[in-house]
């Protein structure tokens, strides 16, 4: 029982990367009808707006007077951090420990911004252009994001630390009544799934209950009549791919302690994102959200030993299979609507 509960609690964890890459992709799509093959690129930005904060909290200068000596007589100055310099000792310390929560503030007008120049500056000429236009530009896209993080930050995983408090693990073993020790979660990932949690629920709100949303699920539903009453839909579907941008960009800053960062890492979640959001069925956001968080668990029940031991390699293909049957069954995935990408 207690390996069962582990799973599930990796499934949500592995599930709340998906759903919040899946609900981007939905929503550009949703909007737009882009298929965006850049979104695991804006993923993998995000996570590395957590490392560019972290080096840059982490910045020096040497001390105006010697500290002392060196063995050789030399004189040594001391390493001084900068944000310790400016905001004091206790307060300097503080933000280097919560850069990545800090980093959350600090990626968001970086996504909205990376979002819009995207939308603005490359993929509007592409809107009217078959899918297939759309997935190779925008895949192209990914690749040449992903060689600039590679050029400046290199090809090796950057680790990125969570802050202290949540280091440790929680004990759910004596919170559900079985031995201590047990079921030993870390306080990070559950972290994460909080915030995917809390973030997708922002996302659905704000389409749900205010003017705006309201107008820009019209417009997903009928792009040319919203237009017609005098409303630049276009424009607000402009900043829903910022959002979009956003909620990617998050999902990676959170995600940098969970899986050091490095420019190969947009790519991982990609192809499993796209299967995501076929599963749920295309255009549709409870469905992509739904199929994150099922096809998570799912991944993390097939990487059992018990599962390998009778079917030697099911975790790498469990999310393909489940996604083979469902479309036999729902050719639409599990929440598409009639239409969308069947002209």
């Amino acid at each position: 029982m207690d390996a069962i509960i582990l799973q599930l609690l990796n499934g949500l964890d592995k599930g709340s990367a998906y759903a919040l890459i899946a609900l981007g992709l939905t929503l550009i799509f949703g909007t737009l009808g882009v298929v965006n093959f850049a979104h695991g690129a804006i993923f993998m930005i995000g996570a590395f707006c957590a490392v560019t904060l972290s080096k840059l909290f982490n910045l020096s200068h040497k001390s105006s007077e010697p500290t002392g000596t060196d063995f050789l007589g030399n004189p040594k100055y001391e390493d001084i951090l900068y944000v310790k310099d400016w905001f004091g000792e206790s307060f300097g310390a503080w933000m280097i420990d919560w850069s990545v929560p800090l980093a959350v503030i600090f990626a968001i007008p970086i996504m909205v911004g990376l979002g819009f120049l995207m939308e603005r500056g490359l993929i509007k000429h592409f809107y009217k252009r078959p899918h297939a236009d759309q997935i190779l530009v925008t895949f192209g896209l990914a690749i040449v994001l992903q060689e600039i993080i590679k050029y400046f930050y290199g090809a090796n995983p950057i680790p990125t630390t969570a802050p202290e408090a949540f280091r440790g693990s929680f004990d759910f073993g004596v919170l559900l009544g079985f031995d201590p020790n047990a079921i030993i979660y870390p306080y990070w990932r559950l972290v994460y799934f909080g915030f995917s949690a809390l973030i997708i629920g922002a996302v659905f709100a704000f389409l749900q209950f205010t003017t705006f949303g309201m107008v820009v699920r019209a417009g997903m539903a009928d792009r040319e009549t919203v237009g017609l009453l005098g409303i630049n839909i276009n424009r607000r579907f402009t900043i829903m791919f910022g959002i979009a941008a956003a909620v990617a960009g998050l999902a990676g800053v959170m995600y940098a302690p969970i899986n050091s960062p490095n420019y190969h890492m947009g790519m991982d979640f990609l192809v499993l994102s796209f299967v995501v959001v076929v599963v749920g069925g295309m255009g549709s956001l409870p469905g992509a959200v739904l199929a994150g968080f099922l096809l998570g668990i799912l991944e993390s029940f097939a990487s059992m030993n018990e599962v390998k031991n009778v079917l030697p390699g099911i975790d790498q293909i469990i999310i393909y299979l489940v996604a083979i049957i469902i479309l036999l069954t729902r050719p639409r995935g599990l929440m598409g609507r009639r239409g969308v990408m069947e002209e």
